[in-house]
């Protein structure tokens, strides 16, 4: 299938954080990007186009994918970006937290990735790149997050599965799992106060870290089913 234009990244939770910055990464690439987030503003590049929505919501990924093809005749890659994570006692989780964070975490990823496929199926190429999470791997006792790690976890299990389904077909499926990585959610300052639970690189990773990750899977043909973690090593050190 033929096609015209620069390829095309659909970015979830694109706002701001990680999200933004793959934004910048593929803008400087020379794709055109469709960014998701609850609540995002439009924006003034042509090649930039937002789509507001709640990714739990299957209309949202309707919308999303159905304006990606639109505009720009295509989706060559889809970044499941936006996330939930909220650490508390296991047995403190409420009802509202289980459906938020399967919400966004689960059902997002999966009705967005089912259309997206969709669309890479007809062109007979794509890319999916899932965004995962070191304490999937590795628990800690002192953050809590059975939740996030339950829904992550089926990430990366999903991603290789994904993988060896759709290889054949011109598709390839990866994910990166950060480990503590600063974000202007929190304060630069709070992360100085980690200590001993820095990982064994010696320092928390930035955004760059991440982006830079993914805009390699980006360009690495032969990669997938891979679940790369960028963590300083903090799944290796344990």
């Amino acid at each position: 299938m033929s096609r015209s234009g620069p390829p095309v990244a659909v970015i979830t939770g694109g706002s701001q954080g990680i999200g933004a910055g793959l934004v910048d990464g593929y803008r400087k690439r020379g794709w055109a990007v469709v960014v998701n987030a609850r609540s995002v503003k439009p924006s003034t590049d042509e090649n930039v186009m937002t789509v507001a929505g709640d990714i739990s919501v299957p209309a949202t990924a309707e919308r999303i994918i159905g304006a990606a093809v639109e505009r720009f005749g295509h989706v060559d890659t889809l970044v499941n970006n936006a996330g939930v994570y909220v650490s508390k006692p296991f047995t403190e989780y409420t009802a509202a937290d289980y459906a938020l964070i399967t919400g966004v975490n689960l059902a997002g990823f999966f009705w967005l990735t089912q259309l997206a496929i969709t669309a890479m199926l007809r062109q007979g190429r794509g890319h999916v790149v899932n965004i995962g999470a070191a304490i999937a791997d590795r628990a800690d006792s002192g953050s809590p997050a059975v939740l996030t790690a339950l829904t992550k976890g089926g990430l990366a299990a999903a991603t290789r599965s994904l993988a060896v389904e759709y290889a054949s077909r011109g598709i390839r499926v990866n994910a990166v799992a950060p480990g503590v990585i600063q974000t202007p959610v929190h304060p630069a300052a709070s992360y100085a106060q980690l200590g001993d639970q820095l990982p064994p690189i010696g320092r928390v990773g930035q955004v760059s870290d991440i982006v830079d990750a993914i805009l390699y899977l980006e360009s690495a043909p032969y990669v997938t089913g891979e679940v790369l973690h960028v963590d300083g090593g903090q799944v290796a050190g344990h």
